[in-house]
């Protein structure tokens, strides 16, 4: 349940439908551990919790991870300058080319959730401006 509040219906929904019997045991390790075990302890707010994972993504240089995370940050309510933030953050701590990759990252994600609200909203919609 909250791994698909924080990734989405259509992420869980791909990876499910992409599991064979090779992969099928990772799948429900992450789902009962990460996302049934971790994410759900009352401990941290899920911010808090997308910002430490945004940190561990680009320390480990994991770009197609830190995508993924960075629209469940938006999800989970961070906006995009707690997310600048916590990438200038990483500079100073996993070292300025991880952060560089990660803000190249970071603005090809708002570019295509941009785009995406922009194709949903029609052509009469009035532009909200990114936060």
């Amino acid at each position: 349940m909250v791994r698909r509040e924080v990734l989405g219906a259509a992420h869980v929904d791909r990876a499910n439908a992409n599991k064979d019997s090779f992969t099928e045991d990772f799948q429900d390790m992450i789902t009962r551990i990460a996302w049934g075990g971790i994410w759900t302890r009352p401990g941290l707010t899920r911010q808090m919790r997308s910002a430490v994972t945004i940190t561990a993504m680009v320390a480990h240089g994991h770009w197609e991870e830190l995508a993924m995370h960075i629209r469940a940050a938006i999800t989970n309510g961070l906006s995009r300058d707690e997310i600048k933030e916590i990438l200038l953050q990483t500079a100073i701590y996993c070292g300025v080319p991880s952060a560089n990759t990660a803000f190249k990252t970071a603005q090809q994600v708002f570019q295509q959730m941009d785009n995406a609200a922009k194709a949903n909203a029609g052509p009469d919609a009035t532009p909200t401006p990114p936060n």
